[in-house]
């Protein structure tokens, strides 16, 4: 059974999460503050963490800065501020999505299997394959499927789940178009819910690790008015 730790202060926001969770049969636990939750998390025990951003003792996006760089795992921000300004602090630092309260559970469940299903499927290889390494290249990037691994210059660059998953796509169809809407719901899992801040993100932080100039970049081009195109030659 996959166990989800939820970090939130409001004990019914947190008792709804919990509930619905459960029954959709998952393991949960929950912490009230910020201390407690970093100290939770940082036992590798959890396969998720729904993270309040607005937490006692440490805040939510201390704790998710700690966890990130320790941990592979998803991290789901829920929060009561919905400027753009707040989602893009949270998804650099290295949050997997970002969900605005307030929220519907069921959006809120649908949200935790996309990125726990993703997740499994990013670390869990297939028997036969566990000893061979599987690359994908492109310019002067490398990818290890199977390690999850992106070499850049031949220098390994630690990438996050979702990073990992919008560059591995990029490059597996290149010269290609999609629009914002497109990938999130591609590589997230579902519908866009008129919230794109989330991809925009995402291509900022991959031009910054693979572009030789992210202020002008030459991979990851920008379609104006259109979305993204990855160019292949």
């Amino acid at each position: 059974m996959e166990r989800i730790l939820i970090v939130e202060d409001d004990q019914p926001i947190a008792e709804l999460e919990r509930d619905y969770l459960e029954l959709s049969g998952y393991a949960v636990e929950m912490a009230t503050d910020g201390k407690t939750g970093l100290e939770l998390g940082l036992t590798g025990q959890y396969d998720l963490i729904l993270l309040d951003v607005m937490l006692p003792e440490l805040s939510g996006l201390e704790v998710c800065e700690q966890l990130r760089a320790k941990m592979d795992q998803p991290i789901l921000m829920v929060s009561a501020k919905k400027e753009d300004i707040d989602k893009i602090r949270a998804l650099g630092l290295g949050a997997d999505d970002y969900i605005s309260k307030p929220f519907s559970p069921s959006e809120l469940v649908a949200r935790v299997k996309a990125h726990l299903s993703r997740f499994k499927r990013l670390t869990h290889v297939e028997a036969g394959e566990k000893n061979q390494a599987h690359f994908i290249s492109a310019h002067h990037i490398r990818l290890d499927t199977l390690a999850h691994k992106v070499f850049v210059l031949d220098q390994e660059v630690v990438f996050t789940t979702k990073e990992f998953d919008l560059l591995k796509f990029f490059i597996e169809h290149p010269n290609q178009v999609f629009s914002k809407d497109d990938l999130f719901e591609l590589i997230w899992g579902m519908e866009a819910l008129s919230d794109t801040t989330t991809v925009v993100v995402h291509v900022r932080r991959l031009r910054e690790k693979i572009e030789f100039d992210s202020n002008k970049p030459r991979l990851i081009e920008t379609i104006w008015g259109t979305g993204y195109r990855f160019n292949g030659e």
